[in-house]
């Protein structure tokens, strides 16, 4: 089988290598035998690789920090899965493999869907919902504004801001990406670039809203962008940081955070699952797999890549421009 590893940190190109490794053994009690079907690159697997992620896994690792698996076989004492099942692939030990031995206990079988969409359900949407949920107890005709809103999770947050009747102002840094983000449902789409505050509010007015009631920041981008979505939100509202896409640090003016009042927050989706209980995890992921079944979360996909073509799909996930996800599939 297909294992896409690593040994030292460095550019995908250079660290990454595809081995053939022995099959693994057949399940034990307890345990089950997965095949891939797709595993999404993030910019956490690329930070990862290049030894500049939150953590550092010991070397040698496999990438990957979720994507979905069919069951093929089950080891005695599984009940709650059958050959054929969906389940998540998690972080350990990583999922751009064609195949694992997992302990069976913490998987559950997801509704149906597509793969694709499915293979995105770890990472993106439950950043996206806890967002929404954990920093500001938004209301119907609040609004969110977030920058690189045409990513995963920008487009995640867009949806489920619809389902609770919260409102978007979403900024992007080319109108192709606008269009497409428009066409997803967001209800104010800007480009980036100058009087971004301006251009913000009147956009707000113009769709029947108020930006004194744009009350929470989503920030992927930090460097410059994070002063600037910070100017646009309303007097103490909160802004909370949860990438950082420029590589460079956040950047706030001083005066904008003491005269707007402004709470500045951290959002790390792992350090969330060390700490969330059992029945808060189960209560999320069910949420976002329903709502990533039944079609209402729905990112675009630019492209697939087999395994063996990890190189030329971390480029094209690394690419500034492309309009959506870069999946990993078996072959």
């Amino acid at each position: 089988m297909q294992v896409v590893q690593f040994s030292r940190f460095g550019p995908p190109a250079e660290v990454l290598e595809v081995v053939e490794a022995p099959e693994p053994d057949a399940p034990a009690a307890g345990e089950v035998l997965v095949d891939l079907l797709a595993a999404p690159i993030n910019p956490s697997d690329l930070y990862t690789v290049g030894g500049s992620y939150g953590v550092r896994p010991p070397l040698p690792a496999v990438p990957g920090y979720e994507g979905v698996g069919a069951v093929a076989a089950v080891g005695d004492g599984v009940e709650h899965l059958r050959p054929g099942d969906r389940v998540l692939l998690t972080s350990a030990p990583g999922s751009w493999r064609s195949r694992v031995v997992l302990r069976a206990a913490p998987l559950v079988p997801l509704p149906p869907g597509d793969d694709l969409q499915l293979a995105m359900l770890g990472v993106n949407p439950p950043t996206a919902l806890l967002l929404l949920e954990a920093y500001v107890p938004l209301e119907p005709g609040d609004w969110v504004m977030q920058n690189a809103a045409n990513s995963g999770v920008g487009v995640a947050l867009v949806a489920l801001a619809r389902t609770r009747g919260v409102r978007t102002v979403n900024v992007v840094r080319r109108e192709s990406a606008a269009e497409q983000l428009r066409a997803l449902g967001g209800d104010v789409v800007v480009v980036d670039g100058p009087k971004l505050r301006d251009r913000v509010h009147a956009a707000v007015r113009e769709a029947g809203g108020d930006p004194e009631r744009i009350r929470l920041g989503a920030d992927a981008v930090a460097g410059r962008a994070t002063g600037q979505l910070l100017r646009c939100l309303a007097p103490g509202a909160t802004l909370v940081n949860y990438g950082g896409l420029s590589g460079e640090p956040a950047q706030m003016d001083a005066r904008d955070l003491i005269f707007l009042e402004t709470v500045v927050r951290g959002f790390w989706l792992v350090r969330w699952f060390q700490h969330a209980s059992r029945a808060e995890q189960a209560r999320v992921m069910g949420e976002v797999a329903r709502l990533v079944a039944d079609g209402t979360l729905r990112v675009p996909v630019a492209a697939t890549y087999p395994l063996a073509e990890v190189h030329a799909a971390c480029a094209h996930a690394a690419r500034e421009g492309r309009d959506g996800k870069v999946l990993l599939v078996p072959g």
